[in-house]
């Protein structure tokens, strides 16, 4: 997420979450960036101007799709994700937790089919309960810390329709031992939990990512009908 930043943006954001995490605040920091940023996107460290390339692999190779399916962005930032499920014709709603960003997409992407709207993955519209067929989440979990982990982690699988397929990439720990962050990648017992609260591990993809070899995955769950 943050690897391949320079040194004074990976320790600006530090600063940013750490004082947020301290004011009991964990997410709050992201519109501080995005409104510091003032449109220079080299200032948002995850901000690639191109959809993920797992994503895009995932979607290449798990095609067709059934029309007119309601695709969630968790977390989009800058939108690129979002752009890239509705080019392959789902229905999608797209949020992040700062308005800047969300204006910034709408800015990027006027005639987008994409709805763009302002929400925080830690109090989730009810309507969204179960209500989309396939959820994409990448990196946003791994952003907030530790103590809201399952909260963040029961909120994404929520919105997973019955049938419907999470894709998840993140980040990834080998030790159960709390790490140093932001980011705060994921450990097996965290991963696990996502079968406890209703969903099943279809497929699971390690990779290796940045110069620092960081390890991450991408794993894709269903909820069962």
């Amino acid at each position: 997420m943050f690897e391949q930043q320079p040194e004074d943006l990976r320790f600006y954001v530090k600063q940013l979450a750490s004082v947020a995490v301290q004011k009991s605040e964990p997410s709050a920091w992201f519109e501080v960036l995005y409104t510091e940023a003032k449109g220079d996107t080299a200032k948002i460290p995850w901000a690639k101007l191109a959809p993920h390339p797992y994503l895009q692999d995932w979607l290449t190779n798990h095609q067709p799709f059934a029309s007119r399916q309601k695709a969630l962005v968790i977390g989009c930032g800058l939108g690129d994700d979002a752009e890239a499920l509705a080019y392959r014709g789902f229905e999608v709603t797209a949020f992040d937790i700062s308005p800047t960003a969300i204006a910034w997409c709408q800015e990027r992407f006027p005639d987008s089919t994409v709805s763009y709207v302002v929400a925080d993955l830690l109090a989730i519209p009810s309507q969204w309960h179960q209500a989309f067929d396939k959820v994409f989440e990448c990196r946003n979990i791994q952003a907030l810390p530790l103590n809201v982990r399952s909260s963040v982690i029961s909120s994404v699988a929520a919105v997973v329709a019955p049938g419907g397929t999470l894709l998840l990439i993140t980040r990834v720990r080998d030790t159960e031992a709390e790490p140093d962050g932001p980011p705060w990648p994921l450990s097996e017992s965290e991963l696990k939990q996502f079968e406890n609260v209703g969903l099943q591990q279809v497929e699971k993809l390690v990779f290796l990512e940045s110069e620092l070899d960081v390890k991450q995955v991408r794993i894709e769950y269903q909820r069962h009908t």
